[in-house]
C-alpha cells in the first residue's frame, strides 16, 4: 500500500465531471509526473490529491487515512502542495514568503527555532532565491515568483511533494535545474508528483509517468514503457518518432508534421 493513493476518483466542478473513475497509486519514494493535452484533468486531480478539491465520489487516502478526515495542519506536515495558481498577500517580501512554509511546524507555544530559520535558509539555496530574500515578491520576474513558492514547498519539509506545473515561467536552465532538484529530493527518499507539459523533460526525469486524456488515465509505469510514438499519436494527436536519449536512454519524442506522416502512409511506410 503506498502512502497516497485514489480510488474511483469522479472529480469536477459543480456539474461538471472532469475526473471519471481514476484509480491512482504514488509509488513512494518516486518521482511521478502526470502528463496529457490540456484540459484533460491533470491539475484537477492533483488538486484532489493534494485536498484543495474534494472528489465528487471515491476516496483519496493519506498514510491509511481519508485525507479529509485528517486535521489540515497534520496534512500540511506530511504534504506540501504548489497549485498552478498562487496568491500571496501584497507587500511581502520574498524571505518573509518562503518562512510561511514553516507554518505547519509552529504552534501556539513553540517559537521561531535556529532550525526553522536553517530551514529557510537551505530552501532558498536550493532554489537560487536567496540573493532575492528582501525584494518584493510582486517586484519579480515570472520565473523568479516560481522559484519563490518551491522554495516556500521545501520549507515545509513534508516526505511528500505534490507541484502543479513548476516549470512555468521558468526557461530551459532553470527548468533543468529545477528537476535536477526534485532527482535529489528522490534521493534524499522524498516523494513528488508534478504535472508538467514538456513530454521529453517529464520523460527524462519521471521514475513513473502517468499518461492522461479525456479524464481518465490511458497509462502508466517506467516512462521506457509508456512513452511510444502510438501513445503520443493517441493521448497528444501529434505524429512522432520516439527515439532513445544517448546519455540515459530515457525515450525522446521527436514531433513529426502531419503532411510528412501522411506522405509515408501513402508510401506505405509504416506510421510508428
Amino acid at each position: 500500500m503506498t502512502r497516497l493513493h485514489g480510488e474511483h476518483l469522479d472529480i469536477g466542478y459543480g456539474d461538471r465531471r472532469v475526473v471519471q473513475d481514476v484509480d491512482i497509486a504514488i509509488p513512494d519514494g518516486s518521482f511521478t509526473v502526470i502528463v496529457g493535452p490540456n484540459a484533460c484533468g491533470k491539475s484537477t486531480l492533483l488538486k484532489a490529491l493534494g485536498r484543495l478539491l474534494a472528489p465528487q465520489s471515491g476516496t483519496v487516502t493519506l498514510d491509511g487515512r481519508a485525507i479529509h478526515e485528517l486535521p489540515s495542519r497534520e496534512v500540511a506536515r506530511r504534504l506540501g502542495l504548489l497549485p498552478q495558481s498562487s496568491i500571496a498577500p501584497d507587500g511581502i517580501a520574498v524571505e518573509d514568503l518562503v518562512a510561511r512554509g514553516r507554518f505547519p511546524h509552529q504552534s501556539l507555544l513553540s517559537r521561531w527555532s535556529r532550525e526553522d530559520e536553517e530551514v529557510v535558509e537551505q530552501a532558498m539555496a536550493a532554489t537560487g532565491v536567496s540573493d532575492l530574500r528582501g525584494r518584493l515578491l510582486d517586484e519579480l520576474s515570472g520565473g523568479q515568483r516560481q522559484r519563490v513558492w518551491v522554495a516556500m514547498v521545501l520549507a515545509q519539509q513534508t516526505p511528500l511533494i505534490l507541484l502543479d506545473e513548476p516549470t512555468t515561467f521558468l526557461d530551459i536552465a532553470h527548468q533543468v535545474e529545477l528537476l535536477d532538484l526534485i532527482e535529489r529530493l528522490r534521493g534524499e527518499g522524498r516523494t513528488v508528483v508534478a504535472v508538467l507539459h514538456e513530454i521529453n523533460l517529464a520523460a527524462r526525469y519521471a521514475s513513473h509517468l502517468i499518461a492522461m486524456k479525456d479524464g481518465r488515465i490511458v497509462k502508466e509505469g517506467h516512462p521506457r514503457d509508456v512513452v511510444t510514438a502510438e501513445l503520443v499519436e493517441e493521448v497528444f494527436g501529434m505524429p512522432c518518432r520516439v527515439i532513445a536519449d544517448p546519455d540515459n536512454g530515457a525515450p525522446v519524442v521527436l514531433p513529426r508534421s502531419r503532411a510528412a506522416a501522411a506522405a509515408d502512409i501513402a508510401r506505405g511506410y509504416p506510421l510508428f
